[in-house]
């Protein structure tokens, strides 16, 4: 059954994606841009109710109120394809520095383009970048939520962090805050994999990183923050999800974890 309701969800999940956007496309392109966001954040919304009945997965947020009226940038852990779309819904007006090559993709190169998303070709350095910068100095002007994922790329849940310092130059040179967000939707929704698997888990939004640190410092401040809220949902939702299937890295750090929480014991002197 946990095959049949992942292939059945995986099927009306795409299907959702490619019908909306067929038959929506004409509405969305006439409406102002802030109007239209509200397509593909109901989409958003309508993949959480599949996710909830097909599957039987459900989440919760926690620290809505930490997100300022102001421009800021958004730093969510990623592990899976569910952190790109799900907190659109909650998020006022978010922009992402994304590959150019995704404008490339028909209707959703051109949805993004009318909702002012950066492009950035990864290999280009010099002018290009400083053009990156500028469009996101301009967003965050305009106080848009810039969304950039410290770590890159999707990693496993529990898999050793590797942040990279491009978020700190931007910390640096947007003057903005940062919010980092602790979730781990990879238990449920895993890269790489077609499995979706029933539970509940937690997304914690936390307090800003407000904006003047030194940028080594306050690298360092956004791991030790994220890595610790992460660490205290990861044996949080094993605890309150026992029949999930844990993937080894999880495993390994859950162990990890447990074993420094027990105090060792304390040897008693020969006599």
């Amino acid at each position: 059954m946990l095959k049949l309701r992942s292939f059945l969800f995986n099927t009306l999940f795409y299907l959702n994606l490619i019908v909306r956007m067929i038959v929506l496309t004409p509405i969305y392109f006439l409406l102002p841009r802030k109007i239209a966001f509200e397509i593909p954040k109901n989409w958003a919304r309508s993949n959480h109710w599949l996710m909830k009945t097909i599957v039987g997965t459900t989440f919760e947020i926690e620290g809505l109120d930490h997100i300022p009226e102001t421009g800021c940038i958004f730093a969510p852990k990623h592990q899976s394809f569910w952190d790109t779309y799900a907190l659109l819904p909650n998020l006022p007006d978010p922009v992402y520095i994304l590959k150019r090559e995704l404008l490339w993709i028909p209707l959703f190169g051109w949805y993004a383009m009318k909702q002012r998303m950066i492009p950035v070709n990864r290999a280009a350095r010099g002018k290009v970048m400083m053009k990156v910068m500028e469009r996101a100095k301009e967003e965050m002007a305009a106080g848009r939520e810039l969304i950039i994922y410290p770590e890159g790329t999707r990693r496993p849940p529990g898999a050793p962090p590797e942040y990279r310092y491009g978020i700190a130059r931007l910390y640096r040179d947007l003057n903005v805050p940062v919010i980092p967000v602790a979730m781990h939707p990879g238990l449920f929704w895993p890269r790489r994999s077609t499995m979706r698997y029933p539970g509940h888990f937690k997304v914690k939004i936390l307090p800003p990183i407000q904006p003047g640190l030194d940028p080594d410092v306050f690298f360092k401040h956004l791991i030790e923050v994220t890595e610790r809220a992460s660490d205290e949902l990861l044996l949080e939702t094993a605890r309150n999800n026992p029949n999930l299937p844990l993937p080894p890295t999880a495993v390994q750090r859950i162990a990890e974890l447990q074993g420094a929480e027990t105090p060792k014991p304390v040897e008693q002197p020969i006599r």
